[in-house]
């Protein structure tokens, strides 16, 4: 615990400074929460009389889509005019599928054409919930001229996701318990800072490099401390994961000016370049590249961290060289799993895109530097060499924190200024003598009533050494 003390100390006289100075730049950066000059037009915004309704289908048909779209309409015709313009309409147009629908709101089951690509992707069937455009009430609508009353527009899929998300919170919480609790938590207030700060600040053409800095570093401190306390080793992973976040930025600004990423071919894209004169696709794209990798780098800082505190507790004496040594055995299999991970992650975001790419049939390095690619590609590089560096200068800066707490051998859990067995080994690993006497054994420690990782370890040895010098008398 002494040793703690003294490295939260260390620790926060560099870390309270650095957090200050994002508080500053988030208050000089802060929105002002304007959408003038902002024209977007809302495809969910309906014209008078237009609805969103919801509702259960209950069968699904294909028919002639003239004549399907006709039979919405003809609820006021005579039998005959109906026979008139199915006759005539159905050497017309090619096959619709259609659903009927039971409105949520009640009523009569409603006939909802379901769009193309829908049908043939992925198709709709009894039973499942749907959200359609109701033009029924339109002013000067009349699906007798050809128009659909009710059109498809989406699936509901309220309860698979809240039924997905309360799984995930249980499973966490099962496994990881309070801390867990904690981690849910700051995650939501990660999305706080994400739609409160950094989304508006783009939208009003705020620097995106010191946008994306600002925010991911307020986030990656609430997350942290939220969710693994405050601690040494919490604030050393804070220090490699602002360190990584430097040099993923500093690539990110670099890439995106040289590889000319401006969004091309984006449908999203060209929707933000003709909202607002002071949104920048490129400034997008670079606040991008720095917040995607955050996920993975606060996982890598953190976890060597852990590794080179149980390190340090488990052998207090080793050197500073030994402790980076062994902490890095750890960082490196880490890295090895990584790596490919946030590729495959990327990879499989993007499947659509490589589909239609590959069929494409170009060579391999036109497809890697293609507009619909190149993005993806620098993405993937940039987050991994923030992350490959960002492993040895966290287990660099653990190393240098927990071995500048200064404890010496007659400090340490498990020495005699603790009213325990003081016993020097010699090379061989077995007692010495220290100043010409044999060290007294002191009464064995029940291992099972010690917590603390360096206590047990020191107790542990005690042990045996007790009964190596029992053995021996």
């Amino acid at each position: 615990m002494a040793a703690r003390r003294k490295a939260n100390r260390i620790l926060a006289a560099v870390l309270i400074p650095l957090t200050l100075l994002t508080l500053a730049g988030m208050a000089m950066l802060w929105p002002s929460g304007s959408k003038e000059g902002i024209s977007l037009a809302n495809p969910y915004s309906a014209a008078p009389g237009v609805t969103f309704d919801t509702g259960t289908i209950q069968t699904v048909v294909t028919e002639n889509c003239m004549q399907g779209v006709a039979q919405q309409g003809q609820g006021g015709q005579s039998s005959a005019d109906q026979s008139q313009n199915q006759q005539g309409q159905s050497q017309q147009g090619s096959d619709c599928t259609f659903a009927f629908t039971e409105p949520d709101k009640g009523g009569s089951p409603v006939k909802v054409v379901i769009n193309p690509d829908v049908a043939k992707s992925h198709g709709v069937k009894p039973g499942d919930q749907i959200r359609y455009l109701n033009l029924s009430n339109a002013q000067g609508a009349s699906a007798s001229q050809g128009s659909p009353a009710f059109i498809f527009v989406d699936f509901v899929r309220t309860l698979p996701i809240v039924l997905l998300a309360l799984l995930y919170a249980a499973v966490v919480i099962a496994v990881a318990r309070w801390r867990g609790l904690r981690a849910l938590v700051g995650l939501v207030g990660a999305y706080f800072v994400l739609a409160g700060f950094m989304l508006p600040g783009l939208v009003e053409g705020k620097p995106p490099l010191l946008l994306a800095l600002v925010g991911s570093t307020v986030i990656m401190i609430g997350v942290l401390y939220f969710a693994h306390g405050f601690s040494a080793r919490t604030s050393t992973a804070l220090l490699g994961t602002m360190f990584g976040l430097g040099i993923t930025a500093l690539l990110a600004a670099w890439a995106t000016g040289a590889a000319n990423l401006a969004g091309v071919g984006n449908h999203e894209a060209t929707t933000l370049v003709n909202t607002s004169a002071n949104i920048s696709i490129s400034g997008v794209i670079l606040c991008g590249l720095i917040i995607s990798g955050l996920g993975v780098l606060n996982d890598v800082t953190i976890t060597q961290s852990s590794a080179v505190w149980e390190l340090y507790e488990l052998a207090p004496g080793s050197s500073a060289r030994k402790l980076f040594t062994s902490a890095m055995r750890i960082g490196r299999d880490h890295i090895a799993s990584t790596v490919y991970t946030i590729a495959f992650a990327y990879a499989g975001a993007a499947l659509p895109i490589l589909i239609i790419v590959m069929l494409y049939d170009r060579p391999l390095a036109d497809t890697l530097t293609s507009a619909e690619l190149s993005e993806e590609v620098i993405r993937t590089l940039v987050g991994s060499i923030g992350l490959v560096l960002a492993i040895p200068v966290t287990t660099l800066i653990a190393v240098l924190v927990v071995k500048a707490t200064g404890l010496r051998a007659g400090e340490l859990p498990g020495s005699g200024a603790h009213g325990t067995q003081q016993v020097e080994t010699d090379d061989a690993g077995g007692p010495a003598a220290t100043g010409g006497a044999r060290a007294t054994a002191q009464p064995a420690v029940n291992l099972d009533d010690v917590s603390d990782t360096g206590t047990l370890a020191a107790a542990a040895l005690q042990t045996r050494r007790g009964r190596r010098a029992a053995e021996r008398e």
